[in-house]
């Protein structure tokens, strides 16, 4: 059993959280050791794959300085899978007081996904202040964030969806954002040929992004 780690220093221990879906559970392993080659330690497994939970499994067993979590959970019982999967951390797309209920029960760290602010208002109500805007682009993205920065100055963000390399910089000077997710750290042809070196480079230039607030 790894010690309970809290959301928010969760997403302050690095500026960029790889959101990742692994095919190939076989590939978990060397792919979170590039990542943390490169400096990120965080990591994000989707459960959009049969492998997803297996990939978790591995990481948690053979890389335990990454602090791995699921993401994608959208149903109540995937909390409690993931938890025994060795999960640290969960994220979901949306929030629902049910979801919120089982996270609290599964012991997980937790980050809901919000896109309005009824959503944030929501997450409030349930002592959550660190929360995903999710899908960033989609919702308004850097400008959506500026705006609920006023009403909202108690929370914290990391954006996920549609951020790119080139964008993270931007999103990160903003003063509620902790942290972005994205996908370009494990790009698909990188992880099917094994090329853990582009991978480590990727993560290492991910990792040098500093929020400038």
């Amino acid at each position: 059993m790894t010690d309970a780690i809290g959301i928010v220093d969760i997403l302050h221990t690095g500026p960029v959280v790889p959101v990742l879906v692994i095919e190939d559970e076989g590939v978990a392993v060397p792919l979170a050791r590039a990542l943390l080659a490169g400096g990120v330690r965080v990591l994000e497994v989707t459960l959009r794959t049969p492998s997803a939970l297996g990939a978790v499994r591995a990481i948690a067993r053979d890389v335990p300085e990454a602090i791995v979590g699921v993401g994608t959970i959208s149903r109540e019982g995937e909390f409690a899978e993931a938890a025994e999967a060795g999960a640290r951390f969960a994220v979901s797309p949306g929030i629902t007081d049910p979801l919120v209920r089982a996270a609290a029960a599964s012991g997980l760290a937790y980050l809901p996904g919000v896109m309005t602010p009824s959503d944030v208002i929501r997450a409030r109500a349930a002592g959550l202040h660190a929360l995903k805007l999710f899908p960033a682009k989609q919702a308004g993205g850097i400008a959506m964030l500026q705006a609920i920065a006023g009403p909202f100055p108690d929370v914290i963000f990391c954006p996920t969806g549609g951020i790119t390399a080139e964008s993270a910089p931007d999103y990160l000077a903003l003063a509620n954002v902790a942290c972005v997710g994205g996908s370009w750290l494990a790009p698909k042809a990188a992880v099917a040929a094994g090329d853990w070196s582009t991978i480590a480079a990727l993560a290492g230039e991910a990792a040098a992004l500093r929020p400038r607030h």
